[in-house]
Formats: C-alpha cells, sequence, structure tokens
C-alpha cells in the first residue's frame, strides 16, 4: 500500500484581499510593521469566517507617542475597506472625563432629567451606518483612552469581552462585527527618555532588537500601571507604535507633498498648478517639522506653514495659475539663513513671463 503524500501548508499566506489591503496600509502608513500586519490578519480572520459571534471581531491597544500614526492608520483603514476616511464610529475620550459624561454615549435612564434630549453616540444604528454589504463590519476608535473616567473603562469590559452594550433604555447593542481600537500615549515620555539625545535615533539601528524591546516594555508598562489586571486580559493585541526616524520622516515628507498636490488638483477653477521642491527646500522642511516629541504631526504643521500658505496666497493674487497653455510650473527652493521657502517658475512658464515684463 502506497503512503500518503504528506502536503506542507503555508499558514501565514495571505489571502488576495488581505494581502491586497496590507499593501494599500504600507504605501500610506509609514513605518509600524507590525501594527499593520496584526490588523490585517485580525481581517483575514473575518473574511474567513472564523470570528467569534460573542467577541468583537479583535481589540486592539494602540501605544506609542503622539504622531507616530496611531489614528492615522484607523483612518486609512477606514478609507481603503470604505473609500471614506470617515466611517468610523470615534469617541474622543477627553470629552469624558468625568463619570456623568457617560450618558452621552449610553444614554439616560427613562425618568433621569433630560431622558428625551439624549441621544446616545453607541447605538445600534450608529455601527450599522459604519458597514457596508462588501465589507460587513464597522471600525469603532476610542482616541486617547488615558483620558477618560473609569466609568468608560468600565462600560468598555463588556464591549471589548461580550461585544455587548445595554443603553440606559435597556437597548442591547452588538460589537460582534467591530474591530475596537484604543489609542494612547501612555510610556510616550519613558519611551522618550530611553531614546538617545539628538534627532534621528532608530531603535533597529541602535541596539536593535533589544532597543525595541525596551521601549515596547516601557510603553506597555505604563498601560499595564494605569489600566486594571481585568481590563488589560480583554485585549487581543497591544500593540507599540515606534518614534519615527528621520529616514522614515523623508517618507511621511513624501505622503505630505503628494497630498499637497492632490489638492491643487481638486481646486476649484482653471489653476492647473505643479511644484517641486528641491533638496534644499525638502531639507528646510525636515529641519523645521524635525521634532521628536510631536513626530509626523509636527511636520504636517511645517508644510502648511511654509508650502501651503504662500502657495494659497500665489494663488488668491493671482500670481500663478490660469496659464493659457498647460500647467504653471513652480520650483521651491530654500536660500541658507532664510526663514521661508523661495517660489519661482520654471521651464516654459518663466520663459513666457520673462518675455512678457520686456
Amino acid at each position: 500500500m502506497a503512503s500518503a503524500v504528506k502536503v506542507v501548508l503555508n499558514p501565514h499566506r495571505r489571502s488576495p484581499e488581505a494581502a491586497g489591503l496590507l499593501e494599500k496600509l504600507r504605501a500610506r502608513v509609514v513605518g509600524q510593521a507590525e501594527a499593520l500586519e496584526r490588523i490585517t490578519d485580525a481581517y483575514q480572520t473575518l473574511l474567513a469566517g472564523l470570528n467569534s459571534r460573542q467577541r468583537p471581531l479583535a481589540n486592539f491597544l494602540l501605544l506609542g507617542p503622539t504622531g507616530s500614526g496611531k489614528t492615522h492608520v484607523v483612518e486609512v483603514l477606514a478609507e481603503e475597506l470604505f473609500h471614506n476616511p470617515a466611517a468610523l464610529l470615534k469617541v474622543d475620550c477627553a470629552e469624558f472625563q468625568h463619570s456623568h459624561e457617560i450618558a452621552k454615549l449610553v444614554g439616560s435612564p427613562p425618568g433621569y432629567l433630560g431622558h428625551r434630549e439624549t441621544h446616545p453616540v453607541l447605538t445600534q444604528e450608529a455601527l450599522d451606518r459604519c458597514q457596508t454589504p462588501e465589507q460587513p463590519l464597522c471600525l469603532v476608535l476610542f482616541d486617547e483612552i488615558e483620558k477618560a473616567s473609569d466609568a468608560l473603562w468600565q462600560l468598555l469590559l463588556g464591549i471589548l469581552d461580550k461585544a455587548t452594550l445595554t443603553l440606559g433604555d435597556n437597548r442591547k447593542v452588538s460589537f460582534a462585527r467591530a474591530m475596537i481600537f484604543l489609542t494612547s500615549n501612555l510610556g510616550a515620555g519613558e519611551m522618550q527618555g530611553l531614546l538617545q539625545p539628538g534627532f534621528g535615533f532608530a531603535p533597529a539601528a541602535a541596539g536593535g532588537a533589544g532597543a525595541q524591546r525596551r521601549l515596547d516594555a516601557a510603553a506597555v508598562g505604563a498601560a499595564r500601571r494605569k489600566f486594571s489586571p481585568e481590563f488589560f486580559n480583554r485585549l487581543d493585541h497591544v500593540l507599540v507604535f515606534q518614534p519615527l526616524d528621520g529616514a522614515q520622516l523623508e517618507q511621511v515628507l513624501d505622503l505630505e507633498l503628494d497630498g499637497v498636490r492632490q489638492r491643487l488638483a481638486a481646486s476649484p477653477g482653471e489653476r492647473a498648478l505643479e511644484f517641486r521642491c528641491t533638496a534644499r527646500a525638502r531639507a528646510h522642511l525636515l529641519a523645521e517639522g524635525a521634532d521628536p516629541q510631536y513626530g509626523a504631526r509636527h511636520l504636517k504643521r511645517a508644510i502648511e506653514r511654509l508650502l501651503v500658505a504662500p502657495l494659497a496666497s500665489l494663488i488668491a493674487t493671482h500670481q500663478v495659475g490660469g496659464q493659457p497653455e498647460g500647467a504653471d510650473r513652480l520650483v521651491v527652493d530654500h536660500e541658507p539663513g532664510a526663514r521661508g521657502l523661495d517660489f519661482a517658475r520654471e521651464g516654459a512658464a518663466a520663459a513666457a513671463a520673462r518675455g512678457a515684463s520686456r
């Protein structure tokens, strides 16, 4: 009798849908490879139909310093799944620092003053609106969870464990098809203290995996000190977002500049306008926006202040845009010692402008 042939299977392979989602996330979220993979794995579990019916699809706690992409990754996930970055139910936990404010989430019980005027946020209708027939799941984001009252953490215990919430009027809300994200800056100070002095420190380069483990341990330790064991035990994944290094901020710069170009292309009126940044302009934007304490968020502010605002002024005063043939092409440069960027036409548009001035 012939022996059976052993076929080795690959449990790490991803479906085309999950692999495509991971590729799109990687293209828009800089770094944070482990977080993107864990989120994609949770999505693939849903696609395979193996998600638990008694718990949410996945409960994520995203830790790390501000500007490292915690909220951004959830918004990008919403945009890729539903083609709308706002297609998620977001709760700003800073608005729920007192226990009585929890009524805004679940509504007041019947008989309480203002019962009929209180419209709860976490309703079944709100969750269902975030789903589509093609994507039968919803994303729920509790942003900066450490700022919330203990009452909100107690409320979350039932949601994270049994995927169920009881509203003030005793209606039940099911989170069984929800992917829940909690973000927190807990441990950011400890992580910053472990970084070597000076910007541009990359954990993988300075100490390898050991340095990254120390950063992870600092963030997770701070979270364990803040949250109760029963709360922490209901989390499926605790993901630490690493501080962005210099090379990663260059990638963020490219993404942000592409975003400015998309805004120019979508602006109303005949304002065909293109621009390119020289190496000196890029270096100036990075120097102005490179802040290890604020991460990519500080870089975005620098781009708005140094690039977008001057471009808006040039357009509003009709110095650029509206060329009869082709697009206005600008070169953005920086002179050493100057505080801002320089804007000038290049190519055929510049030659036409010189001829008109003679």
